[in-house]
């Protein structure tokens, strides 16, 4: 079946000398993994590597059997055009950690036409602004809106958000929490749009607690969710 559909590229792996295998969450289809032959060879058509850059958002032609085998492209392009999220450091680094985040959390074969159209803007912010740094944390928990496990509602006098359970409570009630007043930015994080995320006021110390705590949330909620490889190099450029 040939489809045309946005797709944000997740992540692409060298197949052979000069392939590509392209992996995509796509607008109508859900998540998709293509063929990109030749692609990396001297003679190169249409078809670039550099569209395949992670975060990409493209605009793609593609014939989907559908049969749990991978996909082919027919015409691919740019559906939008980042300033800089590729050649600035903090960005891609910032770009390398939440792609390969997005492939270990969306699965599905089918549409998520809210969730593509949430990635889709918010990645087109971070491209466009330059106070990023607090942008993974607040990107990572409204992803849970999506993913079923968005904390509960915030409660004044809750002195713990306990990570087992997902809500506020004023005793822990699994062995897996954060003490509010030690990660007071997290409530925070949870009402703010994408405007407010420069606001948030963190140290660098607070932030890779703060991260590490809400990757083990990940892992508590998802089965087979698998901690970053590209954590470490995050934690190096913003340290």
């Amino acid at each position: 079946m040939l489809v045309s559909t946005k797709a944000i590229v997740l992540s692409a792996v060298k197949y052979g000398d000069s392939s590509l295998i392209v992996k995509c969450f796509t607008e109508l289809s859900g998540v998709k993994s293509y063929l990109v032959k030749g692609v990396l060879s001297a003679k190169r058509g249409k078809i670039k590597p550099a569209y395949f850059q992670p975060l990409s958002q493209l605009e793609v032609v593609a014939n989907h059997k559908n049969k749990g085998t991978l996909e082919y492209f027919k015409e691919v392009k740019m559906s939008y055009h980042y300033q800089n999220m590729h050649i600035d450091m903090g960005k891609n680094t910032m770009s390398l950690f939440l792609a390969e985040v997005l492939s270990h959390t969306i699965k599905e074969e089918e549409p998520n036409l809210d969730l593509f159209a949430y990635l889709e803007n918010a990645f087109q912010w971070m491209d466009l602004h330059s106070q990023i740094a607090n942008f993974h944390l607040y990107l990572l928990i409204q992803l849970t809106r999506f993913l079923g496990f968005f904390p509960g509602e915030y409660l004044n006098d809750a002195r713990y958000f306990d990570l087992q359970e997902g809500v506020f409570t004023s005793i822990p009630l699994s062995e897996a929490f954060l003490v509010i007043e030690d990660f007071s930015e997290f409530p925070m994080l949870l009402g703010i749009n994408f405007d407010a995320i420069e606001t948030i006021k963190i140290t660098r110390k607070q932030r890779q607690l703060l991260l590490k705590s809400i990757l083990h949330y990940y892992e508590l909620h998802l089965d087979d969710f698998k901690r970053p490889k590209s954590l470490e190099v995050l934690n190096e450029v913003f340290n």
